[in-house]
């Protein structure tokens, strides 16, 4: 791969990572003209976008593991660790079951369009509840499961679907409801991320890399998921998701016309 390549794919990894518009969507989309993407290359880009969110956060991260004495924080950071191990155990048993749908274009079309349509429909319904910035045992659970649900629908959007599952069950602001998604996904991805390149290194494949495209894709990766997340979290302060929403119908319509008439596979 050339580094010109690696900085795109980076670029587009870092940007989709963490908004709901899922990055395995547009990911699987620029193999058609920059190439296919190794093990070791999505892992690596991925940690990048994890790096980021991980800078972003630092201090709330900082605050929960030194606060540990009043009752919120240890509240909020066992929410998190049962969040974070709802996913571990469910997507183990999914792994183990071999349910995931394969990363073709087609049925990354659809959770797009699906997705874009449920997110419309789930902010409307939020929007009746009754207000809260609370994260209840019951979201912790939920957005456990929808982490999960995330890794077996490619296209479905790991952020899209745990923020709204937040805000259907009771977490209805939506700074609250991404704070704990994205807090949640830090452990998540780099347990997953963990895992996945300890078995590139095993096979032997990690050893095959050209490491300088390696490094130039998770700067890259790192700087724009830097760049995206700061940008959406003083944009949800003032508006809704349906720009996003909007977004993935039509990402998905040009999809599923592109597989119709035979420009993609």
């Amino acid at each position: 791969m050339d580094l010109l390549n690696a900085l795109l794919l980076g670029v587009i990894e870092g940007i989709t990572e963490f908004l709901p518009i899922s990055s395995t969507g547009h990911l699987i989309i620029a193999e058609q003209w920059l190439g296919q993407r190794s093990d070791t290359f999505n892992i690596v880009i991925q940690a990048g976008a994890i790096l980021a969110v991980t800078i972003i956060y630092w201090q709330r991260l900082l605050g929960l593991l030194l606060g540990w004495r009043d009752p919120a924080n240890r509240a909020y950071a066992a929410k998190l660790i049962v969040a974070f191990l709802v996913t571990a155990v469910l997507g183990l048993i999914a792994k183990k079951l071999g349910f995931k749908l394969p990363e073709t274009v087609t049925p990354i079309a659809w959770a797009l369009v699906i997705g874009g349509v449920w997110m419309i429909a789930a902010e409307r319904l939020a929007a009746r509840l009754p207000r809260g910035t609370e994260v209840s045992w019951l979201a912790a659970i939920v957005v456990g499961v929808a982490q999960v649900v995330a890794g077996i629908f490619p296209g479905t959007s790991r952020s899209a679907s745990t923020i709204f599952s937040a805000m259907l069950v009771g977490t209805n602001n939506r700074a609250a409801a991404t704070e704990f998604a994205f807090l949640v996904g830090i452990p998540t991805m780099y347990a997953a991320s963990a895992v996945e390149l300890l078995g590139t290194i095993k096979d032997g494949t990690a050893m095959q890399e050209d490491w300088l495209a390696l490094i130039v894709a998770f700067l890259a990766s790192t700087i724009t998921a830097f760049v995206a997340v700061k940008w959406l979290l003083g944009y949800i302060q003032s508006h809704r998701f349906t720009l996003f929403a909007i977004y993935r119908l039509i990402f998905g319509a040009i999809l599923l016309g592109a597989v119709a008439a035979g420009w993609l596979a």
